[in-house]
């Protein structure tokens, strides 16, 4: 794991400050959907537009068809190493009503969702890694999904592995700080929190 981080301007929860993204997952570490269940839940009881809950999850578990389905629709600079993990999620977001209508927040509901499950997954233990480097509509046919529906982003789920298990360039990655912009080039007025 990466311990180097940048200075923060001020103490947020450890869930929040220990979450990252890793590449390295262990090859032997087996999850259920019962492990993931408490993450599930925290997703499903995210706030969205108009309670409108407008995400579902196809989970594959390393092994299965679903796993398969997913790591084939990744680039290859994630399928990699995202192969390892012990599950992999597609996170889908539906575009319409059911009368039609577009449910124009239903990405960002989607990525709210998932920042749930991610520190919810963090408190089981299991690490989580969102990566949009995959061919969507590719995985929409071989999943199924109708024209309502599209598949947002990705996520691995899993335990740490070995970074040495990763190519170079990768265990690289491993290792480099995680960098944040300040709060003030993100926050307006930024003297705030300069």
């Amino acid at each position: 794991m990466s311990e180097n981080t940048d200075q923060r301007t001020f103490d947020i929860d450890p869930l929040l400050a220990t979450r990252w993204s890793p590449r390295a997952y262990s090859q032997t570490h087996v999850i259920t959907a019962g492990d993931l269940g408490p993450c599930f839940e925290a997703a499903r009881w995210s706030a969205s537009s108009g309670n409108s809950q407008p995400w579902s999850f196809v989970v594959g578990f390393r092994g299965d068809d679903f796993h398969q389905k997913i790591v084939d629709s990744m680039a290859s600079g994630n399928s990699i190493w995202a192969a390892h993990a012990s599950a992999v999620v597609a996170n889908i977001a539906t575009t319409h009503d059911s009368e039609g209508k577009a449910l124009s927040h239903a990405s960002y509901d989607v990525g709210q969702s998932v920042a749930h499950f991610s520190v919810q997954a963090n408190a089981e233990g299991f690490v989580v890694h969102q990566m949009a480097g995959f061919d969507a509509d590719a995985l929409g046919q071989a999943l199924g999904l109708d024209g309502s529906q599209s598949v947002v982003t990705l996520m691995t789920v899993g335990v740490l592995g070995d970074a040495a298990d990763l190519v170079e360039k990768l265990r690289e990655r491993e290792s480099v700080p995680r960098v944040r912009k300040r709060l003030a080039d993100i926050v307006t007025p930024g003297d705030a929190y300069a």
